[in-house]
């Protein structure tokens, strides 16, 4: 009998190098893009898995790095002393982009879909008469010479604006998105690394953006005591500090941010892992971090809810189970009428994901 048998599939060994650059990439976000903590880590792995071989060494790597213009030197750090260049920046962001985003399916390019018919680039199953402002890609052709047959006969040609019809596009939107991420001191309490994984997201959102929704726009804001913005390009080197959390000024800063683009589309993601503990008042940081302090817990409600009037919907990630928490997350989304997601730390890529790409009120799992 004719046919074909098919075993089972092995895919190709990587080379030394890939293996090695793959978890040089990993260790460089855990040590906040410090090229010698992250070549050091690297060494002690190899000794215990002897990830390199004799034809291949940990020596060859570097140097191939340098070479493919990942790593430079850096003379004030000596001799030995090197830093990323934005090859191996880029990198590190298409790599998270590949780890959180990897399994999603593709989309058109640069815009997101709306329930709305107009401008856009992809035909709808929409037809329509001709109106003054219609382009000429617009039109039908073939309904419409067909409406000038049934029209006018077939004995004198002639067609008229009367007679024209326009293929209706899907319309789609641009959004304006302010990413806030907690750097407070407890986003690595209790021997848990949070910041890590916020700062994966961060820079696979912002490769996203920047790949597939090129007309949309990504600001990045990190918060503690105060707040400040960041360049894609800082988030590797992002750290925590011995900050509390001045959630305030995360959304005072992400509201000055969206309020520069010229979009109707506006929304703020937040990432954190507790309460509200510090204000600015009266020219000082006003802090507690005991308990809910009204004071501070109603200056964060009241800016939730002028984010509301200003069209602005805020959704939290919320990387804690703790119920007082979760009852304030509540408060604050009922006041925005925003979203709150309450993540896992493995989970949160994929939500914000969803909701960036969906835009709507869903039940998540």
């Amino acid at each position: 009998m004719t046919g074909f048998r098919f075993s089972q599939y092995l895919p190709p060994d990587k080379s030394v190098f890939v293996t090695l650059f793959e978890l040089f990439q990993e260790l460089l976000v855990y040590t906040n893009g410090d090229v010698t903590e992250a070549l050091d880590w690297l060494n002690q792995l190899d000794r215990q898995y002897q990830i390199t071989t004799d034809e291949y060494g940990m020596g060859d790597f570097i140097q191939d790095l340098q070479d493919k213009g990942y790593l430079q030197k850096d003379e004030p750090q000596g001799p030995g002393g090197f830093v990323l260049t934005a090859k191996m920046e880029q990198s590190i962001r298409q790599s998270s982009l590949e780890q959180i985003f990897g399994k999603l399916k593709k989309a058109q390019k640069g815009d997101h879909r709306t329930k709305f018919s107009g401008t856009g680039d992809e035909n709808s199953a929409d037809r329509r008469s001709f109106q003054y402002g219609d382009t000429a890609d617009q039109i039908d052709f073939g309904d419409s010479i067909k409406n000038a047959y049934i029209n006018h006969g077939i004995g004198d040609f002639t067609l008229m604006e009367d007679d024209l019809v326009v293929v209706e596009k899907e319309y789609k939107a641009q959004t304006s998105t302010a990413l806030m991420i907690d750097v407070s001191h407890s986003m690595i309490l209790y021997g848990e690394d949070r910041i890590t994984p916020a700062k994966k997201v961060a820079m696979a959102l912002s490769e996203m953006i920047t790949t597939r929704f090129p007309k949309d726009t990504l600001d990045i804001l990190a918060f503690g005591n105060d707040a400040w913005p960041i360049e894609i390009k800082d988030l590797p080197y992002l750290e925590v500090g011995p900050f509390h959390t001045n959630t305030v000024a995360g959304l005072e800063l992400a509201m000055d941010l969206l309020r520069r683009r010229k979009n109707p589309n506006k929304q703020i993601f937040m990432i954190t892992d507790g309460k509200p503990t510090c204000i600015m008042r009266n020219g000082k940081h006003y802090k507690n971090s005991f308990g809910l302090d009204r004071i501070i817990v109603n200056k964060t409600l009241n800016l939730a809810a002028h984010c509301r009037k200003l069209g602005i919907k805020i959704t939290t990630f919320m990387i804690a189970r703790d119920p007082y928490l979760q009852r304030f997350v509540e408060e604050f989304t009922q006041v925005n009428q925003g979203k709150a997601f309450y993540t896992s730390l493995k989970g949160l890529g994929e939500y914000i994901f969803e909701d960036y790409e969906r835009n709507r009120r869903r039940n998540v799992r």
